[in-house]
């Protein structure tokens, strides 16, 4: 989404006011959890919806 909009995530990440450390974190899925605020903001800026940048991966347990 980020190529779409012509948008690196140095940019992503300030326009949503987290570190491009915590916005790496997010784009490889190292996190357990984000906050809908989170989500929202990164949306606003794409101007997408939510299903258009996540994706249910299944759990291997």
């Amino acid at each position: 989404m980020l190529a779409r909009r012509k948008m690196r995530s140095k940019e992503l990440a300030e326009a949503i006011g987290v570190s491009e450390q915590a916005l790496s974190m997010i784009r490889t899925g190292r996190i357990k959890g984000m906050r809908f605020s989170t989500l929202a903001a990164i949306c606003d800026v794409l101007n997408c919806e939510p299903g258009d940048i996540l994706a249910l991966v299944p759990s291997t347990e």
